[in-house]
């Protein structure tokens, strides 16, 4: 059954959990889960946002899931989000051939803040709803999270598929709101400008260069491996107790035949995870990568 905005506030308030957010790109999840969460510290419940939306990040860099954590007197904004209590590594703009990292990216940051006594737990997810890829996708995260609420955002039938996944396979309550028309539709490159931007707000913050050795990369470089084909590509910082400690840009030095790392982070790296595409420091992408391909495996 269709509710509206205000009521779905106020059940969300009234009964505490992890909520979780489901629609179609430029439906209005980010401004909801925001709200949501000033309205829960109002009401004296601690708060948190993990931002599953890898490719138009809010809270973290794109390629990332981000968590925050909120205090009583924070302020709720979308630059207050920005940057992250805490991280994972999904390397992707899409989840699409990436379920797996986003999913237990997404999982692992629930439960910390689950286990850090946080009531209202609200997560973003990306626009991919669509198809066999976007069912698939939102089933092993919600079976994965477990929420006690999700909520759909709807301009049609698009998510039918979805609510009904949720009604049968979920003990969580589904709340579906009817997307006003008064929501802002971007274009691909307003979308791809807003991206961009995120990296190089995330960059800005001053990048450091150090030499990387070609061992301590996931997967595995193999012997003999040409360390130029990793020029430009993007990784995850992992600090080998299973979390990510911030994204990095490989830089090639033909000169000396190595490999360096450009990024804000310089402490607490252990490992580092290859992502599936390559940007400048800019934040301009220069397109994704297939790892297979990397690797000559396809």
């Amino acid at each position: 059954m269709t509710v509206s905005i205000g009521e779905a506030y106020e059940r969300l308030v009234a009964r505490p959990g992890v909520t979780f957010l489901v629609g179609d790109i430029d439906t209005g999840k980010t401004t909801f889960a925001l709200e949501l969460i000033r309205r829960a510290l109002a009401a004296g419940i601690r708060a948190a946002f993990v931002d599953a939306d890898i490719g138009q990040s809010s809270v973290g860099p794109p390629t990332t899931v981000g968590l925050k954590l909120f205090g009583q007197a924070e302020e709720v904004s979308l630059d207050s989000v920005r940057v992250a209590d805490h991280l994972g590594f999904a390397g992707s703009l899409t989840p699409r051939g990436h379920v797996l990292p986003v999913v237990v990216s997404t999982t692992k940051l629930v439960a910390k803040a689950r286990e850090s006594g946080y009531g209202v737990i609200v997560v973003d997810t990306t626009g991919m709803v669509s198809g066999i890829s976007g069912q698939v996708l939102k089933y092993h995260k919600m079976d994965a999270v477990a929420p006690e609420h999700v909520v759909a955002f709807e301009r049609g039938g698009e998510l039918e598929p979805i609510v009904g996944i949720a009604q049968r396979f979920t003990a969580a309550e589904v709340i579906e709101i009817e997307v006003p028309e008064s929501i802002p539709t971007r274009t691909a490159e307003e979308r791809m400008s807003f991206r961009e931007s995120q990296f190089a707000s995330y960059f800005a913050t001053g990048t450091s260069r150090w030499r990387v050795k070609p061992t301590v990369f996931m997967p595995t470089l193999p012997p003999d491996f040409d360390l130029i084909r990793l020029d430009g590509l993007l990784v995850g910082m992992e600090d080998g107790a299973g979390e990510c400690v911030g994204i990095g840009v490989l830089e090639y030095d033909a000169g000396e035949d190595i490999l360096r790392m450009v990024s804000p982070v310089t402490t607490g790296v252990k490992g580092l995870r290859l992502g599936s595409v390559r940007i400048d420091i800019e934040g301009r992408s220069k397109g994704p990568v297939s790892l297979r391909q990397l690797f000559g495996t396809e």
